[in-house]
């Protein structure tokens, strides 16, 4: 239906059943219209016929729906319906035929295949271009079939997007230049016939390129490429965000550490502080304010003063007198004074007991003595 139908290809307009200027809402309106009416599942009873004719919509559809495709159409469409070859009037293919969907049946390699039936078409094309090509100029670019590397389908599109003709189009002139009756007569006809060259290259060049992108739209090969790149792009975001999702976790961790030595390091700090703290209430609570840092300074050397009570060195005789006047000194020596008074207790203890057992020992051998002295006397 989109383009063939009892023998006559059909506007794609008519297929859809809109205006040449139809708006994008209602041209939409019209497809999905359509598109319901003929989808083969609403017509159990003419499967045939209505998949013919609902891919016949669909074809219309998707050239309207493309604003360059739709330009291109407007532009040429009684050339696609009808097939006007006129303006070449050497043996050049007539391309516009291919601008439709009906020329082809599937996107298979069979005779009426998508890849067979263009193949076919650059064949011819490149076959027209290579009579004016020089001796060892390259052979265009093939089509290929649907299995053919992408590489190679690259190479074909990368030419043929910017096809340029080779050929002459002499057969466009309009003057022949034997007729002219001077030189100057002469040079006019020249430039005439050249401009008509030009104006006949530039729409074939033109023709040329727009079926090469009506054709790339639609081939299996480029879509499927397409979604191999989209897949990896798609793959290449997920490893970008995992990686991403993985650094934000580590950070995350190193931040959790870093915080956790900080407050570490803090408690530490604080608890020192009120070490510090509570060692400063009690220096001042007994007297000792001012006196580690004097000691601090004092070392074991000779000539410096040493205080018994304390047990400590003074470098000098003033850090001395200064420790003399600290509390502390004054009840390490009360301390001090008490437990020698102690100890000469003890000692004069000690010394008068030895005394009291000698003169026991004394007074207890002269007793004997005077037994002894008795026993003989009796």
């Amino acid at each position: 239906m989109s383009s063939v139908s009892g023998g006559r290809m059909r506007c794609h307009y008519e297929v859809l059943q809109v205006d040449r200027d139809v708006s994008d809402a209602d041209l939409r309106k019209a497809y999905r219209k359509m598109a319901l009416k003929y989808h083969p599942d609403k017509n159990p009873d003419d499967v045939e016929e209505c998949t013919k004719l609902f891919n016949g919509i669909q074809q219309a559809y998707e050239v309207i729906s493309d604003p360059q495709e739709r330009a291109w159409y407007d532009k040429h469409r009684e050339e696609i319906l009808h097939g006007a070859g006129s303006d070449f009037k050497d043996d050049s293919l007539n391309i516009m035929p291919f601008f439709s969907t009906s020329c082809f049946s599937s996107f298979g390699d069979d005779s009426r295949g998508f890849y067979k039936v263009y193949g076919a078409v650059f064949c011819r094309i490149a076959d027209e271009e290579e009579e004016y090509m020089e001796e060892d100029g390259e052979r265009l670019p093939c089509f290929g079939l649907s299995a053919t590397p992408y590489e190679e389908v690259h190479t074909f599109y990368a030419y043929w997007q910017s096809f340029s003709t080779l050929r002459s189009f002499a057969w466009e002139d309009v003057h022949d230049l034997r007729q002219a009756p001077n030189r100057k007569v002469q040079r006019l006809m020249e430039k005439e016939n050249k401009k008509e060259r030009s104006a006949a290259k530039k729409k074939r060049n033109e023709a040329v390129r727009q079926l090469v992108s009506f054709v790339r739209k639609r081939d299996k090969r480029v879509q499927q490429y397409r979604e191999s790149l989209e897949e990896k792009e798609r793959e290449r975001k997920k490893r970008a965000e995992e990686k991403q999702a993985r650094d934000k976790q580590r950070r995350l961790r190193e931040r959790q550490e870093a915080q956790e030595r900080y407050q570490a390091q803090k408690w530490e700090e604080s608890l020192e502080q009120d070490l510090l703290s509570m060692e400063a209430r009690l220096d001042a609570e007994y007297g000792r304010e001012g006196e580690e840092d004097e000691e601090r300074d004092v070392g074991y050397e000779e000539g410096g003063t040493f205080c018994h009570a304390c047990n400590k060195m003074f470098k000098s005789d003033k850090a001395f007198s200064n420790h003399e006047q600290s509390r502390k000194h004054r009840e390490n020596v009360a301390i001090l004074k008490h437990l020698l008074e102690e100890e000469e207790e003890r000692e004069i203890r000690g010394s008068s007991q030895q005394t009291t057992q000698q003169q026991e020992v004394i007074s207890s051998s002269q007793q004997q003595q005077i037994h002894n002295k008795q026993m003989i006397n009796n």
